[in-house]
């Protein structure tokens, strides 16, 4: 097996670029990172099946545009990929291309044309998001019976009420909720990036009564203790998350919850998003809520909200649509001539 520390392979650079670029200078969250090396290890898996060449055996000067425009191809023709994986994987081997030129300016040429690869264009998929009226009957769904259906109940009222990325509230601590006035839930988002959002009176008076009955581990301090944990103690997981939130969607289309897509995590924060808009809250303080960094990211709620823009056209602009009463065609024994007639 070819040392990490040998030049000549590719394996040099990337455990530079995996050990100390994305988590130090980039500061990126380990999830993103994993998905990085997820692009890498589909690379390697590529170039050794369909080009002869070992993990052990690449080198950079291997990686250029032909490489890895077949493997882009691959992706899709062969693993069955959509467009956006695609694109996805590309990102990383940018970052991966942009880093690498600096310390080895010797292969720019090839890195380069990596670089200027273009992101292929995809059809824009539709923001899915519930109404204030569906989103009601799911959080009303876990009757708090016994100690997990309460968690469950608390767990989706914070998950909504906060527009929670999925790991930002796995890694929720108690010491992250202050339930005293004005009360908020600190989350740790992507890049390690605190932000404070505010929880409403509902939110807060059941997060009040969940406190008083969490046991939590003895072994540590409370406030380190998950706010969410699962049968064993431990912090909830993503997996752990995604469960419960399908049990309660399966419940709550029983009783009437009709949608086409599947209703996942960041459906309630996308469904958060749409009704801060609906509720007229400017789009800074949105942005700032869902801890964005591109802006554009935060305009994509407004774009969608189809809803006040009808109110927005309705309260502007006058109905000039002839509104008459029409003759019954019915009534017409001959219609082919009164068809004919128009």
């Amino acid at each position: 097996m070819m040392k990490a520390t040998d030049k000549h392979t590719i394996s040099y650079y990337m455990t530079s670029f995996f050990k100390k670029y994305l988590p130090g200078q980039k500061n990126l969250s380990p999830n993103t990172i994993r998905a990085y090396a997820d692009a890498f290890k589909l690379l390697l898996i590529y170039c050794e099946e369909e080009k002869g060449i070992k993990s052990d055996r690449l080198k950079l000067e291997n990686i250029d545009r032909e490489l890895v425009s077949g493997f882009l191809d691959w992706l899709e023709e062969i693993r069955g990929c959509k467009t956006t994986t695609r694109n996805q994987r590309l990102i990383a081997l940018h970052s991966f291309c942009r880093y690498v030129q600096k310390i080895s300016p010797e292969n720019m040429d090839n890195l380069q044309s990596v670089i200027q690869i273009d992101y292929k264009k995809s059809k824009k998929a539709i923001v899915p998001y519930l109404t204030e009226k569906q989103m009601k009957l799911l959080l009303a769904q876990p009757d708090g019976n016994t100690w997990q259906l309460f968690r469950d109940k608390v767990m989706l009222a914070v998950l909504y009420d906060t527009g929670a990325r999925v790991q930002e509230l796995c890694d929720l601590r108690i010491k992250d909720v202050r339930l005293e006035s004005p009360a908020v839930i600190t989350l740790t988002g992507k890049g390690n990036k605190v932000r404070q959002v505010p929880i409403m009176s509902g939110t807060q008076k059941l997060l009040k009564i969940y406190l008083e009955k969490h046991k939590g581990n003895a072994g540590i301090s409370r406030g380190d203790n998950p706010l969410f944990v699962n049968q064993r103690g431990q912090k909830l997981s993503r997996w752990g998350v995604s469960h419960i939130i399908d049990k309660y969607v399966d419940m709550a289309k029983e009783k009437g919850l009709d949608v086409d897509f599947p209703i996942t995590a960041h459906v309630f924060r996308h469904s958060k998003a749409v009704h801060m808009v609906h509720a007229g809250i400017n789009l800074i303080y949105i942005r700032d809520f869902l801890g964005h960094v591109d802006w554009a990211t935060t305009e994509i709620y407004a774009k969608i909200d189809t809803e006040t823009k009808r109110k927005a056209i309705e309260a502007a602009c006058k109905d000039i649509t002839p509104n008459e009463n029409y003759s019954d065609w019915n009534e017409d024994d001959d219609l082919m001539s009164f068809l004919k007639s128009l």
